[in-house]
């Protein structure tokens, strides 16, 4: 790049990024001083994102709804919803935004080159140029508004952000992640709530919702990156001279003040609610936490990321044993939260009682000064580091594109003004610098500096309290109707009035000359080739050696798998514990925690798990398998299988101790988990009353599991025994040479050499000679509503479609984007302001429809009514089906990293799939026409008369429609 091209712009410095092959440019734009990171480098996979900085000054979440509404509508795109239009009709491989506590981002990425620049221009536009201004709906959509359908009927609010934090505020751990942040900083700008507190949101004006946009949405507060294999001169040109070049230098005082430091520690406490149902007792979170340093020193930053592993997240870590040793708390996790300009450390214990607080804080002085004074564990330090090494270095961020998360990362300080921004993708030099400093006393002084002697710091006490949601609700409708009653007739129809104008806006039409405004690509832009994997059946013995041929750098990929015939429920039960249970407790030659320091210091991690596999067309028939999965170095693949053999092998299961702080864990990670994730849990378990694999599945990690885990926890003494000779049975059933198999993936090279060291491991296990009984498993459709203490629901509705003579197409997946994105997100969305909606359509029948953070129950079902009647008449052109062609693509086209397309290979070997199915699905999309659509009417309809329903949700609003389902619970009894 050459800056004489340029001239806009001036570049501050220029890095030779090593670590991520890359060379880096620090930007200034010469006329608004907008700041620029560029990131060059051969990845096609591209990222764009401005950010802003953005901190609120109170909790009704101005920069969260901004977030929302600035991406419906603009100057050059006046449509309502560009974002979805964007969703429909682009090959993007990541699009979103994102609002956090002082910044909020708009991040893009794609492949395509067209397509790039397209969703660069869309967002451009956006933000500098929103219909905020024009179209107050906007606000009242995404933000809040009166909903009063007649002058008698009841007074509520909607808005999409303010149920999306009802939600947020349903679960007690993101509580206690918000009371934390406010309880260290209460006099800047993380004292407040940025996503908003639905007891405030609705003390948003519209004029102060466009005062902060017009405050700090320009150039001159603004954080532009670019990143992978482009013309950076040429989008540098467009963003000057379309946007930046139109706007003049502006004083924008965003600045983050840092929170003055307390004399001493604070001590707090707050509540939350909890169902009538569950416990108070042992229900309490007991915190400590600490300000940590700034944002821009790095070293710390990981310092202490490598001190949470080896304090706390390791098996066997100190503090967390000292804790559970004390008996304070099931579930012992720590964190550091560096997305801040003052990170801060905390610890916490989970269901304790409230009474445990000075212990637990002496607890953890106590063990801190120990090791102070005595030194820390070199080995879990080493192991620590050698663990998020090993990470960085594979740079896999799943679905997400790397340049993204390397993009969020430097933000993290850059938006400080840090005069080093390229930090945070220069880690190697302090991983080799952070080896050295374990000799030095470098980890001691920090836990003394920082986590002991440290006056910034605040002991939280998160206290649960029955009916709190309930009075909360009550509260609510009470003043809702004091101010209802309050109002004149002519204030009344005004209400009525605005509540009709909005559904207008809602539901009408978009204009054709605006649609056409949304660039979007062709049809014959799409690669027309199925995307392949690798799949080579090999042996070791006579066991499946299944490889598929990567380039991974020298990074192994090992699955060693054994299939599990059909079981017994309760023994499948005991299969999801094993599998949480192996490589966690100790071994022949390993305590627990030993053995995790020597696996993570040398490897990239074991782990076990149960993979399960559908078969095309056939809802009864599944494969599972039980896997103990690791990667490591080839030099490093004769550690990795010694260790795993280790685990198989020698595990002791009959450490009662030790095995009632796992459960212990279990349950409490599993009911933030099944109420977190609300919409996979009701679609899971709807699925289970018809589908033996959805029932086995919910029964090893679903519903089913956790009130198997929650009966084990509440009586762990009565059951030790049987909990003992379930998971010693489970490893008879289970790790046996006869059901041996592997996946591999890796290159060439190191075929032979993993292919021995299975072969040795398979001769090292047990001989079993029993038989493995041959259970089917029975379902049953119980439609359940279950009853939690959140404010929201997750609505879902299930069934099979091959069951009813239906085959499945490739037209399937171009109907999901359509409802996601046209019918779903119109009527659950946009009208009822739920913060989701999703279906789902399986190769085995298995379908769903769920809507997400939902502030309705009865009226979502009626929409999934409307279904089969939007898909017989489904209408769309040339151009608005091509785009959801393209949209549906898009999701099926996204870089795949090594370890992904190992994975794919696995999938498709086990589910029967072939290149030639994916190809014939493929060719169905991208030739789809409006029949194909309209055809589908009769398989949606067979899905909906199945009527499977489930509900998670508030206890009131399951209960109100308690006639919908055949029973009703406690999503959590204990």
């Amino acid at each position: 790049m050459k800056i004489e091209n340029i001239p806009a712009y001036e570049i501050v410095t220029q890095e030779n990024l090593t670590d991520i092959h890359s060379t880096g440019y620090l930007l200034r734009h010469k006329k608004t001083g907008a700041r620029l990171i560029l990131i060059e480098n051969d990845d096609e996979n591209k990222v764009f994102s401005i950010a802003f900085r953005t901190p609120p000054a109170n909790s009704t979440g101005v920069p969260h709804i901004l977030e929302h509404s600035v991406l419906c509508g603009s100057r050059e795109f006046p449509l309502k919803d560009p974002f979805v239009e964007l969703v429909k009709g682009s090959l993007n491989t990541f699009l979103n935004a994102m609002t956090y506590p002082d910044k909020t981002c708009y991040p893009v990425a794609s492949c395509n080159d067209q397509d790039f620049q397209n969703l660069m221009h869309v967002y451009l536009d956006a933000v500098f140029y929103p219909n905020i201004y024009k179209k107050e709906e906007i606000f009242r959509q995404e933000g809040w508004s009166y909903h009063l359908e007649n002058k008698e009927g009841p007074l509520t609010y909607n808005g999409v952000v303010y149920n999306e934090m009802k939600g947020a505020f349903s679960s007690p751990d993101e509580v206690l992640d918000r009371q934390i942040k406010s309880s260290l900083f209460p006099d800047n700008t993380y004292g407040v709530e940025s996503g908003g507190d639905p007891e405030n949101i609705p003390e948003l004006s519209y004029e102060e919702f466009l005062n902060f946009h017009r405050t700090y949405y320009h150039p001159s507060n603004s954080y532009i990156y670019l990143y992978g294999n482009m013309d950076m001169e040429e989008k540098l040109r467009f963003i000057d001279e379309k946007y930046l070049s139109a706007f003049d230098a502006l004083a924008v005082d965003s600045r983050i003040l840092e929170q003055a430091p307390f004399s001493q520690v604070k001590d707090l406490e707050e509540e939350y609610p909890v169902a009538e149902n569950e416990e108070e007792e042992d229900n309490t979170y007991l915190s400590f936490n600490m300000v940590v340093g700034n944002a821009m020193d790095s070293m710390l930053g990981v310092a202490f990321d490598v001190l949470d592993y080896a304090l706390l997240s390791a098996p066997g870590a100190p503090l967390k044993k000292a804790l559970l040793d004390a008996q304070i708390g099931k579930d012992i996790y720590g964190s550091y939260d560096d997305g801040v300009l003052q990170p801060f450390f905390s610890i916490v214990a989970k269901g304790a009682k409230t009474s445990q607080k000075e212990e637990f804080v002496s607890t953890i002085r106590k063990c801190l000064q120990d090791i102070v004074k005595n030194g820390v564990d070199k080995k879990a330090i080493l192991a620590g580091i050698n663990y998020m090494e090993f990470r960085y270095r594979e740079a896999d961020f799943g679905s997400y594109p790397k340049g993204l998360m390397y993009g969020l990362d430097i933000l993290g300080s850059w938006l400080y003004d840090d005069e080093n921004p390229f930090a945070q993708v220069k880690l190697l030099a302090i991983y080799d610098r952070l080896k050295e400093a374990v000799n030095e006393g470098y980890f001691e002084e920090i836990i003394r500096k920082w986590l002991l002697d440290n006056t910034h710091g605040t002991i939280l006490t998160l206290i649960p309290k029955r009916g709190l949601a309930a009075k909360r609700e009550k509260d609510l409708e009470e003043m809702l109707e004091k101010y209802r009653s309050s109002l004149s007739d002519a204030e009344l129809e005004e209400l009525v009035r605005k509540t009709k104008a909005l559904e207008a806006y809602q539901e009408s039409e978009e204009n054709p000359e605006d649609l056409e405004c949304i660039p979007m690509l062709k049809r014959s832009d799409i690669r027309r080739e199925v995307e392949g994997f690798s799949n080579e059946e090999l042996a070791v013995d006579d066991s499946l050696f299944l490889y598929q041929d990567v380039c991974t750098n020298g990074i192994g990929y090992v699955n060693v798998m054994f299939e599990i015939r059909d079981m017994e429920v309760e023994k499948v039960h005991y299969l999801g514990l094993l599998k949480s249970v192996l490589g966690y407790v100790d071994t022949k030659d390993y305590t627990y925690g030993q053995l995790f320091n020597e696996i993570n210091a040398r490897t990239g991690g074991i782990q076990c798990g149960v993979d399960v596999f559908d078969k095309a067309n056939d809802p009864e028939v599944f494969r599972t398998m039980f896997t103990i999965r690791g990667k490591a170095l080839y030099s490093q693949m004769d550690f990795l299988f010694q260790m795993m053999g280790e685990i198989l092998n020698t595990s002791r299961l009959t450490d009662i101790k030790r095995l009632r702080e796992i459960i212990g864990e279990l349950k409490s990670r599993g009911q933030a988990s099944l109420i977190g994730a609300g919409h996979q849990t009701a679609v899971l378990r709807g699925s289970s009353y018809a589908s033996p694999m959805a029932k086995f599945q919910d029964e090893m990690a679903g519903v089913g599991y956790y009130k198997f885990v929650e009966d084990l926890d509440k009586n762990f003494q009565e059951k030790k025994d049987e909990i003992v000779a379930g998971l010693l049975n489970a490893v008879e059933e289970i790790i046996r040479p006869d059901s041996f198999m592997v996946s591999y993936t890796g290159e060439r090279e190191s075929v032979e050499q993993i292919q021995k060291l299975c072969g040795e491991l398979k001769k090292s296990l047990p001989q079993r000679t029993s038989q493995v009984p041959s259970v089917s498993i029975t379902c049953e459709k119980k439609n359940e509503g279950f009853k939690t203490s959140g404010q929201v629901q997750y609505v879902a509705k299930c069934g099979n479609f091959v069951k009813k003579g239906y085959a499945y197409t490739g037209a399937l997946e171009i109907l999901k984007v359509a409802l996601s994105y046209d019918y779903l997100w119109i009527n659950l969305r946009v009208k009822g302001g739920a913060y989701g909606c999703m279906s789902g359509f399986r190769r085995s029948g298995e379908s769903y429809f769920v809507s997400y953070r939902d502030p309705h129950l009865r009226r979502t079902l009626e929409v999934y009514q409307g279904v089969p009647e939007y898909v017989r008449t489904f209408q769309a052109d040339e151009r608005e089906l091509t785009k959801y062609i393209i949209g549906t693509i898009s999701g099926k086209d996204v870089p795949r990293t090594p370890q992904s397309q190992g994975a794919l290979g696995r999938m498709a070997y086990f589910r029967g799939l072939t290149v030639e199915m994916l190809q014939k699905e493929r060719d169905q999309i991208l030739d789809a026409t409006v029949e194909d659509i309209h055809a589908l009417a009769p398989l949606i309809e067979a899905i909906l008369a199945d009527d499977q329903i489930c509900v998670v949700g508030s206890e009131s609003a399951v209960e109100k429609a308690k006639d919908v389902f055949m029973e009703t619970k406690p999503l959590v009894s204990c």
